[in-house]
């Protein structure tokens, strides 16, 4: 195992087997030895800062059914909201005033809200030059995704969820489709986006070949941001009385892909320490470079409910930043209020040429 370890180290990359015998294996010496490995690299490229993202929860409201989420559209015992324009840049301001400087703007998937979208991102832009936006909406037309990045958003994230075709279906619609999200994903990054995706680990049906196939995915696909979580079920989906998934396994997976991508943006999710009181600890001690407190209005935090007792509170609320700064003290790590964007030694993109080029093409 430590050789394996040791070569993902060294060249970023493995062959299957051996992802998914990493993945498998029972052998806690070895898995420590990876979580420390994944941390080492870490450390080499950030230091003990940990960088703070702004979460405003936008809207619950979803076109879409996907199996496992708890504000899919047929759930009607969800209570519905939307935030405007107004609350969304009141969110920024107090963000903005605590040091925050990224905003990540996530919400349900709906059609016919470009408009809206637009407005908001050009404002925030104007409003707080200093800061990055990213957003997580979605799939959209590429054009959409395209006239979003001229209005300022730097960033998107798109977890593809599953790589495996099969597996995709058993959680997704007819109306869903793998490769309506993959082609996603290639139009955010052709963009100029740095993009994200990731994976949920323990869904329903998912075996260890199934991750060893995101895994080579997302090797492939070389994102500049990776959302690892784990599945936690919720009450009123068709898996409500499926199990959580592994947090063990959410973590190895967390520490290959900083071993695979030393440069990447990795959050220590809110899924993680729904699932762990001390997930967002052992996130960052695996690898994590990024947490995510919650923006959102307080009233509105409740009703966005992907899984079962979603951590809303103490260290995942902007309120419990105070807090935040002393855990992370303790494990020897600092809240850092920089932009935190990725930043590839060989791979090097200038995003605002990418706009501007973008933008004369339309002229």
């Amino acid at each position: 195992m430590k050789t394996w370890i040791d070569r993902l180290r060294r060249e970023h990359t493995l062959a299957p087997e051996a992802y998914r015998r990493l993945l498998a294996t029972a052998d806690a010496q070895a898995v420590d030895y990876l979580h420390r490995q994944a941390r080492e690299v870490a450390h080499s490229k950030f230091g003990n800062d940990i960088y703070i993202r702004g979460l405003i929860e936008v809207g619950n409201r979803c076109r879409n059914n996907c199996l496992y989420c708890g504000i899919r559209a047929a759930n009607t015992s969800v209570a519905r909201y939307e935030l405007t324009k107004d609350e969304i840049l009141d969110s920024c301001r107090k963000g903005h005033e605590l040091g925050f400087r990224t905003f990540v703007l996530q919400g349900g998937e709906k059609q016919g809200c470009y408009a809206k979208w637009e407005d908001v991102v050009s404002t925030i832009r104007r409003t707080y030059p200093d800061c990055a936006i990213t957003l997580s909406l979605g799939e959209m037309e590429r054009e959409e995704y395209e006239g979003l990045f001229r209005a300022g958003a730097d960033r998107y994230l798109l977890r593809h969820e599953t790589y495996n075709a099969a597996h995709y279906r058993m959680l997704h619609p007819e109306t869903m489709s793998r490769e309506d999200r993959l082609k996603c994903l290639q139009w955010l990054k052709e963009t100029g986006y740095q993009t994200g995706t990731g994976i949920m680990v323990g869904s329903p049906g998912q075996t260890l070949d199934h991750l060893v196939e995101d895994i080579c995915f997302i090797e492939r696909f070389r994102p500049q941001m990776i959302g690892i979580g784990p599945f936690i079920p919720q009450k009123d989906t068709p898996f409500r009385n499926w199990p959580s998934g592994s947090a063990d396994l959410t973590l190895r997976l967390l520490s290959i892909f900083r071993l695979m991508f030393p440069e990447a943006l990795i959050p220590a999710t809110t899924a993680l320490s729904t699932l762990l009181p001390d997930g967002k600890q052992k996130g960052i001690l695996a690898g994590a470079n990024v947490v995510m407190p919650n923006l959102s209005p307080a009233a509105c935090r409740s009703s966005y409910a992907l899984y079962d007792n979603k951590a809303a509170e103490g260290t995942e609320a902007v309120e419990g930043l105070a807090l935040l700064r002393k855990q992370l003290d303790r494990i020897g790590y600092r809240i850092s209020t920089a932009r935190g964007d990725y930043r590839s030694p060989t791979h090097a993109t200038d995003k605002q040429a990418n706009r501007q080029e973008s933008s004369s093409e339309d002229k």
